[in-house]
């Protein structure tokens, strides 16, 4: 089946299909580039929706670390990764596909326009071989006609008799002429009509089915680059559906990782105050007085009354020690009935009053009946005032808070004294190679950070003092680990049992200030460790000699173990396979650092 043989009549219906296919393939692209913009635009929209919910890495107070939070940013990230795919999907398809079909749209029309000239010319040719040999067919019909003529009038003066013999002579002449030319333009048709018939058997048995043949193979590439373009719009899905796989099965994973045990002893640390709860309220009988009997001497009375005194006393000498959130004025309490005091007998046979409520109970209902001397915890959450020892919050919430805080200072320090070695690294560095830099230009920095070291640790000294008291320790921070791992193993039994502060400033113990000495004890005993571990690799770019002690010497090319990065002085840790470690400059070796061991 040959376009050239059996269409070769169908120029034009040839024309307008391959015109059709063009419009279809450039259909099908913008249909492509459509479906890639909705693919970019859910990508963005999935990946504002994880920024919109995702936690805000600026906030100082930390959410509750439930599970089910952190499922639910599990589940954002593996969104967020989803939302990746789907812009692969579309670049995929914008490359492979979109792109793809829009340089063959092209050149296809670069090449229907070749062979659609080329058929018009010999369309065109064929018509002028046509014009000719209509021409000479036309003149050579004039001639013969002519020639008739021309023969009738000199058969006409030939029979006339009136006729002179010049007059048959030049009719003679005339019709030789036109004989003559009659003859010529016969054969000029004849040869004419040879050669258009010569040209028309060639432009369609060779001529039209050639170009033919190459609009059809045209035709044909771009129906199976339309195949391989659906092929590859499928595959731009296929490739990504595994990851796609993955980000589901890790949102599933997440589902599974919620704990309500977990979550329900989070709410629990985070909310015990470490009081203890209230005990019961007493039984006032008010009743009693209605049975007193008009018997009742006077002493018995005197002697009550002395006992209403006696006991007044004793309540406020309990209420000034056991109210739960300190001392504070109250206002004036109801008498206290009889019913509340009961009489004690000794051995020589006096009797004395003695309180029957509980110091807790006493407390209990005067935090009912008078107002509080700080704001409740509700209204410190809303941005009521805050300590900077956090004593307006409960002891369980205060030892957390001052853990906390020892914490972050540990690493605060960790780091300044990262810096001073550093720097002091960098200052013996200097002074054995003063080409390098000039060493009294690092002791203003040196000078700072010793500065920021010694405030860092009055700062520990003092929250751990602190902590101390909330502990109901009497140790300063030499008793405590330096450690903050360590420092998160408290000790049980911190508070009272009746759950209240103290007021005695002897439980205070405060003790001296760390000194150097102990640092770099501390420092010592960290050395002894075990080899620091690899946190990426590095190649040499220049060679370095490493004469000086502690310098590592390099070739250019050579590949070293990156152990320690650098800290701002321009010096890298590294090792070699055989164990041997030194310095080496930063600017000298290009660093590529692991992504799961960078920091450590």
């Amino acid at each position: 089946m040959s376009w050239g043989t059996e269409l070769w009549d169908q120029f034009d219906s040839l024309d307008k299909h391959t015109q059709w296919g063009i419009d279809f393939l450039e259909r099908y692209a913008k249909f492509v580039k459509e479906r890639i913009e909705i693919e970019q635009n859910y990508a963005k929209q999935l990946r504002n929706l994880v920024k919109k919910y995702c936690p805000k890495r600026s906030s100082k107070d930390e959410e509750p670390r439930f599970t089910s939070c952190i499922a639910f940013f599990n589940i954002l990230n593996e969104l967020n990764d989803y939302a990746g795919q789907r812009e692969v999907v579309a670049e995929e398809m914008a490359h492979r596909v979109y792109g793809e079909l829009m340089r063959y749209a092209h050149d296809l029309k670069t090449e229907r326009k070749m062979h659609l000239q080329e058929g018009r010319k010999a369309q065109q040719y064929l018509d002028m071989c046509w014009k000719q040999m209509d021409n000479s067919k036309k003149k050579f019909e004039r001639e013969c006609r002519e020639a008739e003529k021309a023969q009738q009038s000199y058969e006409r003066l030939d029979n006339d008799t009136n006729a002179t013999k010049a007059d048959v002579e030049k009719a003679k002449q005339q019709l030789n002429l036109r004989t003559h030319m009659a003859d010529e333009n016969k054969n000029e048709y004849a040869a004419q009509l040879q050669n258009f018939n010569g040209e028309q058997h060639k432009h369609f048995y060779v001529v039209i089915p050639q170009i033919y043949k190459q609009l059809q193979e045209m035709d044909e590439r771009r129906t199976i680059k339309l195949s391989e373009c659906y092929r590859g719009f499928a595959d731009s899905e296929r490739k990504v559906i595994p990851i796609i796989s993955k980000c589901l099965e890790g949102m599933i994973l997440a589902a599974k990782s919620v704990d309500e045990r977990r979550d329900s002893q989070m709410v629990v640390d985070s909310f015990k105050s470490g009081f203890e709860p209230p005990g019961d309220f007493p039984f006032e009988d008010y009743s009693q007085h209605i049975y007193r009997t008009i018997s009742d001497g006077t002493i018995s009375a005197s002697k009550q009354e002395s006992g209403k005194m006696d006991a007044k006393t004793t309540v406020g000498k309990a209420k000034g020690k056991l109210w739960l959130f300190g001392k504070k004025p109250k206002p004036q309490s109801p008498p206290l009935t009889p019913t509340s005091l009961f009489t004690s007998s000794t051995p020589n046979g006096s009797q004395f009053l003695t309180f029957s409520i509980e110091p807790v109970h006493y407390c209990m209902n005067e935090i009912k009946t008078g107002k509080p001397r700080i704001p409740s915890f509700r209204s410190l959450k809303r941005g009521g005032p805050a300590l900077e020892d956090f004593s307006h919050l409960p002891p369980e919430q205060r030892r957390k808070k001052l853990q906390q805080r020892i914490d972050e200072l540990n690493r605060e320090l960790q780091k300044e004294s990262d810096q001073k070695e550093a720097l002091n690294k960098m200052k013996d560095v200097y002074e054995k190679n003063p080409q390098m830099g000039d060493p009294g230009s690092l002791q203003p920095k040196l000078a700072e950070t010793m500065n920021n070291i010694d405030r860092l640790r009055m700062e520990i000294h003092k929250n751990e003092a602190w902590l101390s008291e909330v502990e109901g320790k009497t140790g300063g921070r030499g008793d405590r680990r330096h450690s903050s791992d360590i420092n998160h193993l408290v000790t049980q039994g911190r508070e009272s049992p009746e759950g209240s502060y103290t007021d005695d400033a002897n439980q205070e113990v405060r003790g001296p200030p760390q000194q150097h000495g102990h640092h770099s004890e501390f420092d010592d005993e960290f050395e002894d460790d075990d080899p620091l571990p690899a946190i990426g690799h590095c190649k040499a770019i220049y060679p370095f000699d490493g004469h000086n002690e502690g310098t590592l010497a390099m070739k250019e090319g050579e590949v070293l173990y990156i152990i320690e990065e650098d800290k701002g002085d321009g010096w890298t840790r590294a090792r070699r396979q055989n164990g041997e470690e030194g310095y080496v400059p930063t600017s000298y070796i290009d660093v590529t650092l692991e992504k799961n061991s960078k920091g450590s």
